[in-house]
């Protein structure tokens, strides 16, 4: 079990999350592709927010997800994203903290606001997304905090993060100080095109400041620019102790350079949204590794909080991780 104040600290984009009914007419008053994911200028995102009708703003983005899985789970979580002082960005400090995680970041008074993703909820439950972000592709190393760093048993780094240089600094400055405190480095690929935008910088990364990567099967296929998923996870383990690929309905696979553990998926009665499976999921995997379980077992937690997330709409538990864990496998 992890001594360190922190089991885990997580690097990524911090996104708030606006979720709102809308109907058919709305989207095309709007001019919004049904069903898709898009990315937005700031007027854009202006124009958008101020035409939803309420509803709900949380804490959102792939590695804050993960935190709050952890938290769910009774784990020691901090995060670190860029926000900017802004009515958003105090909506993403006070839900991260109320969630129970650590958010040491202050505002930036400067440059672009807070990045949000708009969620239109149509009546059949079709979700589309307007996605804005902001300040939170600014993070650089001067962000990048040593005490939580070095305090947290395991520094986890979100891919989708990867684009600007100074955030490739900042994931090499995470490494570095993690490393010197005796800690471990986790990287999420997060998206195949994230992968093919980077190959080289991320296979870079990997081999020289990554002890744990989190992927599912297309992106570590991207990586190698292989068809043949054992070739990848042959040649992602000579660089890396520990290699948890997500395979969908197939489950998962957690390699090591000496074995390989399969882990069945956890059965859900009906697949309501799958976003956040992977996230969740590294949130169970992360959560066992920090508290000595072998590797079968993270596996299966984190098949546990995926299975959860996927069984409702949004990204974040319904229910207490913690306590489904303990129901499923004491």
């Amino acid at each position: 079990m992890s001594s360190a104040p922190f089991d885990v600290v997580g690097v990524g984009n911090a996104i708030v999350d606006v979720i709102s009914q809308a109907n058919e007419d709305d989207l095309a008053r709007l001019n919004l592709n049904k069903g898709t994911m898009t990315l937005i200028d700031d007027d854009q995102a202006a124009r958008l927010y101020n035409e939803m009708r309420g509803g709900a703003e949380t804490s959102g983005g792939s590695a804050a997800n993960t935190l709050a899985g952890i938290a769910s789970l009774g784990g020691r979580g901090a995060y670190i994203g860029k926000v900017c002082d802004d009515q958003l960005g105090e909506v993403f400090r006070r839900d991260i903290e109320e969630i129970g995680v650590i958010y040491p970041l202050r505002a930036t008074t400067e440059g672009a606001s807070t990045a949000r993703c708009l969620i239109f909820v149509t009546p059949d439950a079709d979700r589309t997304m307007q996605t804005y972000l902001g300040v939170s592709v600014m993070l650089g190393p001067q962000d990048i905090d040593p005490e939580t760093i070095g305090g947290a048993s395991i520094t986890y780094l979100e891919g989708y993060l990867f684009d600007r240089e100074e955030a490739k600094e900042a994931f090499i400055k995470a490494a570095e100080l993690a490393h010197a405190a005796g800690r471990r480095v986790a990287l999420t690929l997060s998206d195949p095109f994230c992968v093919d935008r980077h190959r080289a910088s991320f296979q870079r990364l990997v081999e020289g400041h990554v002890d744990i990567v989190f992927s599912n099967h297309d992106e570590i296929l991207s990586l190698y620019q292989t068809s043949s998923l054992d070739t990848a996870m042959q040649k992602l383990v000579d660089h890396v102790s520990i290699a948890a690929i997500t395979l969908g309905a197939d489950g998962s696979v957690i390699a090591t350079p000496h074995k390989v553990v399969e882990v069945m998926a956890e059965p859900v009665e009906n697949v309501v949204d799958t976003t956040g499976a992977g996230d969740l999921y590294a949130a169970g995997v992360l959560h066992g590794l920090t508290q000595g379980f072998e590797l079968d077992v993270a596996g299966r937690i984190g098949s546990i909080c995926a299975a959860e997330v996927i069984s409702h709409y949004g990204a974040r538990p319904e229910v207490s991780l913690e306590e489904l864990v303990r129901e499923k496998i004491g």
